[in-house]
């Protein structure tokens, strides 16, 4: 079902939107300064760009991920763009990273801009503004003569005689202190040489040097617009899971960022039941989330974490799992982060609306089978007659409701006879070409049908994907590998509205093959007679009728026609 406006909470802050399926599959990745309003304009009535509504109509939900700085949403959205590559994201998906300033780890160190920064090199960045970061690398260059080229030159270089380098490689005293100088700027020390650069813009506006003091402005722009870059990366970002809660009364939001590569990778988020404590909550997190995944290296938690739980992190991981609860620094400012988002989740999770009557049954069945959920079900069914018209069908159930412009319909091309088979040649067909993965395929049968589709997506590196099971018309039994079969009530009915859905498609797929082979010619199913063939008949009989009343010596009278197909012909209209 269509993304839906009003169903969607639209934070007043700068960050991330990511427009999804239920699935998880990212479809489009975008930034804004402000996200309700952004987010507002892709349901305006005339939108300005042809893609949105088919994006609106494929997005099941659109989620948030707040930031602190609008720069910390470039890089943020930069990297999710390169993790997930959106189909609906026409650019940003080349691969390149974004620019960084380097101090080389040389005896006498060279500054560089590059997007690979060297093996324990000093690194600055990234900067979304890559243009500021070029212009503030010329200024350190000529305010503190770093030099820039790949080597020494005994006779120095050009940079040293235009004033863009103090040439150590000549008189190296006093560089040390230069490199230092450039450390603090690129820190964030910027006083000095703001004050002195303002200094320089007011004399030459004094002069009357307009152009000149032009100049220094846009430098003092440079140097601020780059010291300026609080972005959602840090050195100590290696590793590392940040989880926030927001709650409010029994429920309550969780969220963990990934960050990795000194970079914020991205955010899962989950309801949870919450326990009264955020101590305990947490805790009840962590131990059912690492008991399938690995535990990072650092994890920083709201509060503290049973020790407990710490030595079971540590046992899971095969290496200390560092536990933190910070304070300050980088590692609280992606702590903090975590939590807004866990508020913006648990917004959104309170402001749902129970939805429909569709969506209820949907919900309903979901619990019934202890699944997050079946908004997107895919159901299989096959129809032959004697071994006559062997076709197959696919029918889905998004939120509930039959979504017929999903429906598919399959003719069987290999030489199964029998329902189990050629169920497994249509469902492999249809994995084949599937871009998004449902929340449950069910198969019209019982345990045997279950066991050999389970065996075809086992084969092919399905089987991890989805929830598979089979649906029994005796007494309405659901079978899943490693539970017990279940009898369906009033909460399965979603299953039971697929699984009929799918039987009456593909019924009418069926009777419409066999009324078509009623009508056809007999003549298009002879072996070895083509259309020059066929033609030739026509003329040397004179029409249909005169092939009809021609017997097997007649037939082999005409060119082309031996006895043997003849023969077939003859056989064919008798």
């Amino acid at each position: 079902m269509p993304v839906d406006l009003a169903s969607t909470h639209l934070p007043k802050a700068a960050g991330v939107y990511l427009f999804k399926t239920k699935q998880g599959r990212v479809l489009y990745v975008g930034k804004a300064t402000r996200l309700n309003e952004r987010i507002r304009s892709y349901f305006a009535t005339n939108p300005d760009r042809a893609m949105i509504p088919e994006l609106v109509s494929r997005a099941d939900e659109i989620e948030c991920i707040v930031t602190q700085t609008p720069q910390a949403a470039l890089v943020l959205e930069r990297q999710l763009i390169r993790e997930h590559m959106p189909r609906f994201n026409s650019m940003l998906k080349d691969g390149k990273s974004f620019p960084y300033l380097v101090l080389t780890n040389e005896a006498v160190p060279r500054i560089m801009y590059t997007r690979r920064p060297p093996k324990r090199s000093q690194q600055w960045g990234p900067f979304p503004n890559a243009g500021a970061a070029k212009q503030v690398m010329q200024l350190l260059r000529r305010e503190f003569g770093i030099r820039d080229c790949k080597e020494l030159l005994p006779q120095g270089c050009l940079s040293m005689h235009i004033g863009l380098c103090a040439g150590p490689c000549i008189d190296p005293s006093g560089y040390d202190e230069r490199v230092a100088n450039v450390r603090r700027v690129l820190n964030g020390d910027a006083t000095a040489l703001l004050e002195e650069l303002v200094e320089h813009m007011e004399q030459a506006a004094d002069e009357e040097a307009f152009e000149l003091a032009a100049h220094h402005r846009d430098t003092i722009r440079a140097v601020r617009a780059t010291t300026a870059q609080h972005i959602v990366s840090s050195k100590v970002y290696r590793d590392c899971d940040a989880i926030g809660v927001a709650s409010e009364g029994d429920l309550a939001a969780v969220v963990v960022l990934h960050a990795d590569e000194g970079v914020v990778q991205g955010q899962e988020a989950w309801p949870v039941v919450h326990r009264d404590d955020v101590g305990e909550t947490v805790s009840m997190f962590i131990a059912e989330h690492y008991a399938h995944r690995r535990p990072p290296r650092l994890l920083l938690s709201p509060v503290p974490i049973f020790d407990g739980l710490n030595d079971w992190l540590n046992e899971r991981r095969g290496s200390n799992v560092e536990v933190r609860t910070p304070q300050r620094g980088d590692l609280e400012n992606l702590a903090t982060l975590a939590r807004q988002n866990a508020e913006i989740q648990l917004t959104r999770l309170v402001s749902k609306s129970s939805g429909s009557l569709e969506q209820r049954a949907a919900d309903e069945g979901a619990q019934l089978l202890g699944l997050p959920s079946l908004d997107h079900v895919v159901c299989f069914d096959m129809a032959q007659l004697l071994g006559d018209e062997r076709v197959g069908a696919s029918v889905v159930m998004r939120n509930g409701r039959p979504a017929k412009g999903e429906y598919r319909k399959y003719v069987v091309k290999g030489e199964a006879m029998d329902d189990l088979r050629m169920m497994k040649e249509v469902v492999v067909r249809w994995a084949k070409r599937q871009e998004e993965w449902p929340d449950l395929l069910l198969i019209d049968g019982g345990e045997t049908h279950l066991s050999t589709i389970e065996q075809a997506l086992e084969e092919h590196g399905w089987a991890d994907r989805f929830p598979l099971a089979a649906l029994a018309k005796r007494e309405e039994t659901v079978y899943r590998r490693h539970h017990e079969p279940l009898v369906l009530d009033r909460q399965g009915r979603v299953l039971v509205h697929a699984r009929d859905e799918a039987h009456r498609f593909v019924n009418t797929f069926h009777r419409q093959r066999r009324s078509r082979s009623r009508l056809a010619d007999p003549l298009e199913g002879v072996e070895g007679l083509g259309a020059k063939k066929l033609q030739t008949l026509l003329r040397h009989f004179g029409g249909r009728k005169g092939i009809e009343h021609a017997t097997v010596v007649e037939l082999q009278t005409v060119p082309g026609i031996g006895p043997s197909l003849a023969q077939r012909i003859h056989d064919a209209l008798h």
